[in-house]
């Protein structure tokens, strides 16, 4: 709707793990090296953490389609509330092992253990890739757990990847689950992006979508983007939609401050500022008139655009001449 409006050729800001948008920092290369290194060797069990949005769903993807992992074939499974025997008939089906699998769970693994075994003397590995694993019952991660157990005197014979948020982390430290946890040979973690990275992320998408970076968002505008999102991809990506959109409303380019601060309250977003900061003392028998004139006309939107100021000079040289930021 507003693509032609700042020059671009299609919208650069939706919800969608399109490949040809794919950013990676330092992280997430390395978390990628992770994966590919895991699935490629057939590690036991490879463990990856992130925040929701952060990008763990884009990333198993990417390291999926990845030549090192060529000769991987993966079943992945990205809905994990399910019962024990809706978990036996999912992969029974996935691995086409037919009707009596998906009833017995005896069967599903007998025809399993024998698919895996002729894959791998063919050189192929076969990998069980689960994301939103924090969701799992631990029921179904002590099956997953059995499942990364088999093996042949040389290897493993079903490596598995679970993809999830911190509380999957927490929860593999329960006693209960303390051997899941000593199977896991591979950890990487996806943090949230910094300041410069999230400059290089909106720069990145909108180049991708044929459009100037320097001529759409002020640098005022991406500083406020990345104190409101908490450098979370997923919710940098819904701002900057919602900004672009705002912005063709009001017939203004670039995106200002004004703009972003504005999405932030439809969506009812906190700067990581007012999120971290201590709640004030409750100031009671404290006469109206007695306030500074400057306390009295505060307001949220006024300490909220003296944080982003005081991030302004945060960004590194390389984003400005990377956004062209004003």
């Amino acid at each position: 709707m507003y693509q032609s409006f700042y020059g671009l050729a299609e919208a650069p800001f939706e919800l969608t793990a399109n490949p040809k948008y794919l950013f990676f920092t330092g992280q997430h290369r390395e978390a990628l090296s992770n994966l590919e290194y895991g699935l490629s060797s057939a590690k036991p069990i490879t463990l990856l953490i992130g925040e929701a949005g952060t990008g763990k769903s884009t990333l198993l993807r990417a390291a999926l389609d990845s030549e090192r992992c060529r000769r991987v074939s993966c079943v992945y499974l990205n809905n994990p509330t399910l019962t024990r025997n809706e978990f036996v008939e999912t992969l029974a089906s996935r691995f086409d092992l037919g009707a009596n699998a998906e009833r017995s769970k005896a069967t599903l693994l007998g025809g399993l253990e024998s698919i895996v075994r002729d894959r791998q003397a063919r050189g192929e590995i076969t990998a069980l890739v689960v994301d939103e694993a924090q969701a799992l019952s631990n029921e179904l991660l002590e099956e997953i757990r059995l499942l990364a157990n088999m093996e042949t005197p040389i290897g493993k014979l079903l490596p598995v990847v679970l993809a999830g948020q911190p509380e999957l982390a927490e929860r593999l430290n329960e006693p209960a689950l303390r051997q899941l946890k000593q199977r896991v040979a591979l950890r990487c973690e996806l943090k949230p992006l910094d300041l410069p990275d999230t400059a290089s992320y909106i720069a990145s998408r909108i180049r991708t979508a044929g459009g100037d970076p320097g001529m759409i968002f002020t640098r005022e505008a991406v500083t406020l983007i990345h104190e409101y999102s908490h450098g979370v991809p997923r919710t940098i990506s819904v701002m900057c939609d919602n900004a672009l959109m705002s912005g063709f409303a009001l017939d203004q380019r670039p995106v200002d401050g004004d703009i972003v601060l504005e999405v932030c309250r439809d969506f009812d977003l906190r700067s990581a500022a007012a999120v971290t900061a201590p709640k004030p003392p409750h100031l009671a028998l404290v006469p109206p008139d007695a306030a500074e004139p400057e306390s009295r006309a505060s307001g949220p939107v006024a300490v909220e655009s003296s944080n982003a100021r005081q991030h302004r000079d945060a960004i590194e040289p390389r984003n400005n001449s990377v956004l062209g930021l004003r």
